[in-house]
């Protein structure tokens, strides 16, 4: 028999809920909004965003947490109809493209990798599986090299966004991203 959630924990829960809720509305508009922002429009203290999110990469990651599961879907298709050195390529430019209709989760991927912390969440564990997947048919294929880590190649991924990540620098992004999967590639 399941005990009803006592209203404290409820209340805490409504809270989450709409300080993400807060937060999407506050990113989408594009701009740089604080986390002291997104507590006050959100009707809460800044003590309750922190205690449910402690910085700002976690509230982005939760932000996008639902979202980023499409991609999954895309890595599987381009599987199916391309080489997976090829996919991969392909995977890379439309997780970019997703991240850049998505404000703030460049920046948050480039803060994690930058701390070490790239891996750890919801959106760094799915683009991790998804990289995982397309690492392993490559290897599978005998087209990509074994030893490739998948938190290392999302940590180039947003070093790469970092430096090329909006959308005028596509071009730039594409080069640098045939540079690195050249690097991945099984050479014999």
């Amino acid at each position: 028999m399941t005990l009803p959630q006592s209203p404290r924990r409820a209340d805490a829960q409504r809270n989450r809920e709409h300080l993400i809720a807060t937060a999407a509305e506050a990113f989408a508009s594009g701009r740089g909004v604080s986390l002291d922002a997104i507590a006050k429009r959100a009707g809460v203290g800044s003590g309750t965003l922190y205690r449910h999110f402690p910085t700002r990469e976690d509230l982005v990651e939760e932000v996008y947490r639902d979202q980023i599961r499409p991609l999954r879907d895309d890595a599987r298709a381009l599987l199916a109809t391309e080489q997976p050195a090829r996919a991969l390529h392909a995977w890379m430019l439309r997780f970019a493209e997703w991240a850049g209709e998505r404000r703030g989760i460049c920046e948050a991927l480039v803060a994690m990798s930058a701390s070490g912390r790239f891996g750890t969440g919801p959106v760094c564990d799915q683009v991790q599986q998804i990289l995982g997947m397309v690492l392993e048919a490559g290897a599978q294929a005998g087209e990509l090299r074994r030893d490739i880590d998948p938190v290392d190649v999302g940590g180039i991924m947003a070093g790469v966004l970092s430096v090329a990540g909006a959308p005028d620098q596509r071009a730039q992004f594409d080069r640098m991203l045939t540079i690195v999967v050249d690097g991945l590639r099984l050479h014999r």
